[in-house]
């Protein structure tokens, strides 16, 4: 069975890694996010940070969300700096997911000696 959009998150995936390789870890995530928008422009994809969400109940608007990245309007990047990705994290980009009806997410973390990814689908 092929995923979906397997060809776009692995560019991403390969852009997270280079970004890791040129800077570490340990940054703030702003940082990793503006490398990210460099690095998947530099490989032709279409970028947008700091996308706002509404959350509807019942066609209404109850709150809101902000994506860290959203990629060629199909796949969702939630990025952190942590020790590791916990449920939480995951929790958090389920409802991203959710909330725009895009089916496919990637958290993408750079807070420790070794990049760390997980793909999402919703």
């Amino acid at each position: 069975m092929e995923l979906e959009h397997k060809e776009i998150t692995e560019q991403i995936i390969g852009a997270s890694f280079e970004v890791f390789r040129e800077l570490g870890y340990g940054f703030l995530e702003r940082v990793y996010q503006q490398a990210m928008k460099v690095e998947l422009e530099l490989r032709g994809l279409k970028v947008e940070i700091e996308v706002d969400i509404e959350v509807l109940y019942k066609n209404q608007v109850v709150g809101n969300y902000r994506a860290d990245i959203l990629v060629n309007d199909c796949v969702l990047l939630e990025l952190k700096v942590s020790p590791s990705i916990d449920s939480r994290d995951e929790a958090q980009l389920l409802n991203e997911l959710k909330a725009t009806g895009i089916k496919i997410g990637l958290l993408l973390n750079f807070g420790k000696q070794k990049a760390e990814f997980k793909r999402l689908v919703f």
